[in-house]
């Protein structure tokens, strides 16, 4: 039998120290999660209204393309099934031909968000009430807040559609609650600097955001996951050959952001996909199935300037924030996604994850100085190609510390079906097995072994039904019987 199907990794577990919290612990041991609820709400966009002079502003903000992203039906399944391939020790997915990850230059390319600029990072808050009166105009009552967060469904329903004949400021407050229901729905609650905001990395916070999530979600004790899954499972289309649908138009032709190629209806089976269906794609993944530099054949003079310049940054190994959540942006151990060979990447330096500060007004770059200084030097810390590598020594490599499958091959269900098969093979043998000629050891054993299996077999059955010999003291009767009818005469037939 291949050694995976007994053990599936890691064989050498100093990469994945966490794999007992891991979802693919529980799967293994035959405990389904199901899908996971994905949250995320990009569907109910279409229902703002916004004039030029928003759209102008929107522009101005740096989500000019975001705004763009259609309403994609999210497929929960697949996307289940790669957040048990996520490793949050790595923050890539550890798949059978070896680690990928979604990277910068991924966000840069499919959502057209800026991967450069300052961090996205401010002060806490604990209630919204001010903060929207200031920036919005008008707060929302006690049913539409929780702590320091606002309900998507007031936004919409307050602003939704900005008058024709609006003040500048109105026009500005409608404009504002649109990008934090923009953002809120693909990405997290941002700040509402709308003046600055322009200035953000917003691609490196919306990564961050996602790794924290897809981190979180591959938990076994989790249910649900959250952030931009649209980016997610965009990046799956293009990077994998698992669940994608089939196109109604030419590819050819792009459009900018790349995530637009899947707008609008597919062709392609998608009933009977459950979690367990995309799994065993996953698990049987070859290097056929994976196209590691997607973007390659698609025309640059499509991306706009500011994008290109920045795409170096999807290179970079650096730390991503957004507000409290920092991660590790780790493109060395993904080199194929930019066209370079794979080594063996260096080991992954730990960080703690931090989390919200509950009380209002705390500055949360007083918390984060080295996660700051990190970013700050994203630049100095571009990965490069090494000449001259062998990829046959990163992957024995990685075998040893991946976890290389996430589902049984043989289900749980049949391995209880072929053990007890085996059951009732022994218990027969046990049954049928003439004694004549064995001593007494030798009937005690048989005796034994055919008691013990029929125990098996009648709590395999949770029934009492079997008749077995239940007792040691059947068995010294079985001895006496024996005894009886060889008169005595014993015969040493030798121990087999």
């Amino acid at each position: 039998m291949d050694y995976y199907a007994t053990n599936p990794g890691p064989v050498d577990d100093s990469i994945l120290y966490d794999q007992d919290k891991h979802v693919s612990a529980a799967v293994w041991e035959g405990q389904e999660r199901g899908a996971l609820r994905c949250h995320e709400h990009t569907s109910k966009l279409d229902r703002w209204l916004l004039t030029e002079k928003q759209i102008e502003l929107v522009k101005r903000a740096g989500f000019g393309y975001l705004r763009l992203i259609p309403a994609i039906s999210l497929d929960n399944p697949l996307i289940s099934a790669l957040v048990e391939r996520w490793r949050k020790e790595t923050n890539t997915f550890h798949m059978t031909v070896g680690e990928m990850t979604v990277t910068l230059e991924d966000v840069a390319y499919l959502l057209g968000l800026r991967i450069d600029g300052e961090p996205v990072i401010g002060v806490t808050y604990t209630a919204c009430d001010s903060v929207c009166v200031k920036y919005l105009g008008k707060a929302p009552h006690s049913g539409y807040t929780s702590g320091g967060m606002v309900k998507l469904s007031w936004l919409k329903e307050t602003f939704s559609e900005c008058p024709e004949n609006a003040s500048v400021e109105d026009v500005e407050c409608h404009t504002r609650a649109y990008l934090l229901y923009l953002i809120g729905s693909t990405i997290f609650p941002p700040p509402l600097n709308f003046d600055e905001a322009g200035k953000y990395a917003w691609g490196a916070a919306a990564l961050s955001f996602l790794y924290r999530a897809l981190g979180n979600a591959s938990l076994r004790s989790q249910s649900t996951i959250s952030g931009c899954l649209t980016l997610l499972q965009c990046w799956s289309y293009y990077h994998l050959n698992v669940g994608r649908p089939k196109l109604h138009h030419d590819p050819i032709h792009e459009c900018f952001p790349f995530v637009l190629r899947w707008k609008g209806k597919h062709s392609g089976p998608t009933s009977n996909r459950d979690v367990v269906f995309y799994r065993k794609a996953l698990d049987s993944l070859k290097p056929t199935d994976v196209d590691w530099c997607p973007y390659a054949n698609i025309s640059h003079t499509v991306i706009p300037e500011n994008i290109l310049n920045q795409l170096i940054l999807g290179r970079s190994k650096t730390m991503l924030i957004c507000f409290d959540k920092a991660e590790r942006h780790l493109p060395d151990r993904c080199l194929r996604q930019f066209g370079m060979h794979q080594t063996v990447p260096e080991e992954v330096q730990r960080w703690e994850r931090k989390t919200r500060g509950v009380d209002g007004g705390v500055d949360l770059s007083g918390k984060m100085e080295s996660e700051l200084s990190e970013w700050a030097n994203r630049r100095f810390h571009i990965v490069e190609a090494e000449e001259d590598i062998d990829e046959g020594e990163y992957m024995n490599w990685y075998l040893k510390i991946t976890r290389k499958l996430v589902g049984r091959p043989i289900p749980i269900s049949s391995e209880f079906q072929r053990m007890n098969a085996a059951l009732r093979d022994i218990a027969h043998v046990a049954d049928t097995l003439a004694t004549h000629g064995m001593d007494d050891q030798q009937i005690q054993s048989v005796t034994r072994i055919r008691y013990i299996a029929h125990e098996c077999l009648r709590d395999h059955a949770g029934s009492a039904t079997l008749v077995v010999a239940n007792s040691q003291d059947e068995v010294d009767k079985k001895l006496e019987e024996r005894k009886g009818l060889e008169g005595g005469l014993r015969v040493n037939a030798g121990k087999r």
